[in-house]
């Protein structure tokens, strides 16, 4: 981007009226979204549907919408120890909001580990190796070249156990759809078999799986990003609700002999008199 493009010209050109390709709101009259009338238009779209066009600006068949309806529905577990429902629950135990909890709660959800992060790496390097793989390279080249970039490869292994309880259910609902016959995904089961004949035989997990099937349907990777912000959504509120029901700071106490303190020993505290003697 050159100087005068980044300088007050800019600023100038786009000063006064507010100019949007995705949509506008008119007081009193109508919405239009991406073009569309929003209540007569699109009044039928259920709200994944609508979710995704707004993304995409792309329609999509039935028995995509009920996949990407399911990757949804697989992932949202209540349970109040997974890092990002936690953040929920003490919002409710600490008599916080709901949307304040909830929307936290969505944002540690980022993690580059167990979250947005690692849904990121796994699109990235299924596009990476298939441009790869499809120009004449080596695939167990590619896996080995990941490896040792990052020591890990994102889609596969699992830290609490090699394997993923998500994915029979979501590959038996893909073949039910026809969605199960994409490059993509034979690319991700050949990766799979790659590191399976090496030392590590790591197994592909949900993010793999996720990540391949919404890239056979021509998702990108910030699409694809954009379309995972709600994915542990639904698995939040229970969290929320039963800790907020319970007395209030009661979720995680820690007593004081809990904790592994290796710091100074017991010292007296001086008096603010004496300090400033």
């Amino acid at each position: 981007m050159s100087a005068s493009t980044r300088g007050p010209e800019l600023l100038q050109a786009n000063a006064g009226t507010l100019k949007s390709r995705m949509g506008t709101f008119f007081p009193g009259s109508h919405v239009i979204f991406r073009g569309h009338d929003l209540h007569t238009d699109l009044k039928d779209m259920d709200w994944v549907e609508l979710y995704v066009f707004g993304i995409t600006n792309r329609r999509f068949t039935k028995e995509q919408l009920r996949l990407m309806h399911s990757i949804w529905t697989y992932t949202s577990y209540p349970d109040v120890r997974l890092w990002n429902n936690r953040v929920a629950a003490l919002a409710g135990s600490s008599r916080s909001t709901g949307n304040l909890g909830i929307a936290a709660a969505l944002a540690v959800s980022e993690a580059s580990i167990y979250g947005r992060g690692i849904d990121m790496r796994a699109i990235d390097f299924l596009i990476r190796t298939r441009r790869q793989v499809d120009e004449g390279g080596d695939l167990s080249a590619c896996v080995r070249e990941e490896l040792d970039t990052h020591r890990s490869i994102g889609g596969y292994g699992r830290p609490l156990v090699n394997g993923d309880e998500r994915n029979q259910h979501m590959l038996a609902l893909a073949r039910e759809l026809n969605l199960d016959k994409g490059s993509y995904l034979r690319l991700a089961f050949a990766v799979e078999e790659s590191l399976s004949a090496g030392r590590l035989r790591m197994k592909m997990n949900y993010a793999g799986l996720a990540a391949a099937l919404m890239a056979d349907i021509g998702f990108s990777p910030r699409e694809y990003y954009l379309f995972l912000f709600p994915a542990f959504l639904a698995g939040m509120q229970p969290c929320f609700i039963e800790a907020a029901d319970r007395p209030e700071g009661t979720l995680y106490p820690v007593s004081c002999a809990d904790i592994l303190y290796e710091g100074k020993s017991k010292r007296t505290w001086l008096k603010q008199a004496a300090i400033k003697g």
